[in-house]
């Protein structure tokens, strides 16, 4: 008999099983992972460094960054949030600090660190890791839960289902009565091959914008030339919101890219301020607006300015090139992961899930955390913040039990 059973070796069942601990220190808790691994996002978030959450302290303003979830996440942000996260890793004694775009990181820049942490703390709290231990079913008891593993049968007080996009389980949630949204990718990059930007892979503009044509969808922020096409934060924030929306085109689509961010007027008016000052100058030698030379030289090839200087250039010949800085179009053919750390849109819908305890309001005892849930967010450590407060309420409430 476990006071607490949490299936999902992930950052929401881990956190979890640690704040139950903190509150009921004498409790037997055993976490069940189905692979080898445990905290297998956490090690590869933020490229290896682990971006644990985003410093955004209003709950209004941080519920913005969810594409689903925003209303559900509000009152649980009121009570734990990135301050609160980066409060008990300090106590904990790992120091955090905060990027210039606000993300939050461990200081010793290495997820290992989280990790060792997590770790360290069920072993203070002696709370059992069973790897490769896929739970096969769910049954409510009189007051408790059996679960039936691949080795056998284990009975618990309350669980806390944290198994993130497991199919899987969800069929198994399923058949119990829930509704399952049907998961769909979130969190990916474009597929794109154009001449535009063959060959520039690593180039990055810092402040661009990208609209998909014939919809609604449109996002700003920096823009990545990748092997594969276009990625960086513009790229991801689209495909977040537009996650469902894009799936339904089968990842093909247009797109439109400023890649500058700025108004066109604005950006002739500096165009034209250049060439008023330096005539002469043979335009693909002096790049402006911030831009690396390679990238600059292709939109001068592409609007074939070749080795002309700004005085040669006709109104035809300006407007084109302005066009490609500020409007240029792109075919998507499909997608990619987004590094290792995917995303998936959809899960448990979130009205059959109490948000001021995170209970299942089919059935009282069994919880919910983590990526399991219909909820999810951009890019910058958000995901992380919604699992951690998830979790935190979760444990809050069946320790109060």
């Amino acid at each position: 008999m476990y006071d607490l059973i949490v299936v999902g070796g992930g950052a929401a069942g881990f956190f979890g099983a640690i704040q139950f601990a903190e509150q009921r220190p004498e409790s037997r808790i055993i976490i069940l992972e189905k692979s080898n691994k445990v905290l297998s996002k956490v090690k590869v978030s933020g490229g290896g460094r682990c971006n644990v959450t985003h410093a955004c302290f209003d709950p209004a303003e941080m519920v913005e960054h969810y594409p689903r979830g925003a209303k559900e996440l509000r009152g649980p942000f009121h009570r734990f949030l990135c301050g609160d996260m980066m409060a008990w890793l300090a106590d904990q004694g790992v120091e955090t600090k905060i990027e210039s775009d606000g993300r939050v990181f461990p200081v010793s820049d290495s997820s290992q660190t989280i990790i060792d942490c997590f770790l360290k703390k069920c072993e203070k709290h002696r709370i059992t890791v069973q790897k490769q231990e896929a739970v096969k079913q769910l049954t409510p008891q009189e007051r408790l839960w059996r679960i039936q593993t691949a080795s056998g049968t284990l009975d618990a007080k309350h669980v806390l289902l944290a198994t993130g996009s497991t199919p899987s389980v969800w069929n198994m949630l399923g058949d119990m009565g829930y509704e399952i949204v049907d998961p769909v990718p979130s969190l990916f990059t474009f597929n794109i091959k154009h001449k535009m930007i063959e060959g520039l892979p690593g180039l990055s503009m810092p402040q661009s914008e990208v609209e998909v044509i014939g919809t609604s969808l449109k996002e700003s922020g920096p823009l990545l030339i990748t092997h594969w096409g276009l990625s960086g934060p513009a790229i991801l924030k689209l495909s977040a919101w537009g996650a469902r929306e894009l799936h339904a085109l089968n990842y093909r689509f247009q797109i439109r890219v400023n890649w500058l961010g700025m108004e066109k007027g604005s950006v002739l008016d500096t165009i034209d301020q250049e060439r008023s000052s330096n005539p002469k100058r043979v335009v693909k030698k002096y790049p402006q607006f911030g831009m690396a030379r390679r990238l600059w030289e292709r939109f001068c090839y592409m609007a074939k300015l070749y080795d002309a200087n700004w005085a040669s250039l006709s109104r035809e010949q300006m407007d084109r090139f302005v066009e490609y800085l500020t409007a240029s179009t792109f075919e998507v053919d499909g997608k990619s992961t987004f590094k290792e750390e995917f995303v998936t849109c959809g899960g448990i819908d979130r009205k059959q899930i109490d948000f001021r305890t995170m209970e299942s309001k089919l059935h009282p005892g069994l919880y919910f955390a983590g990526e399991v849930i219909d909820i999810d967010a951009i890019t910058g450590g958000f995901n992380f913040q919604a699992a951690w407060t998830e979790a935190v309420i979760g444990a809050e409430s069946m320790s109060s039990l």
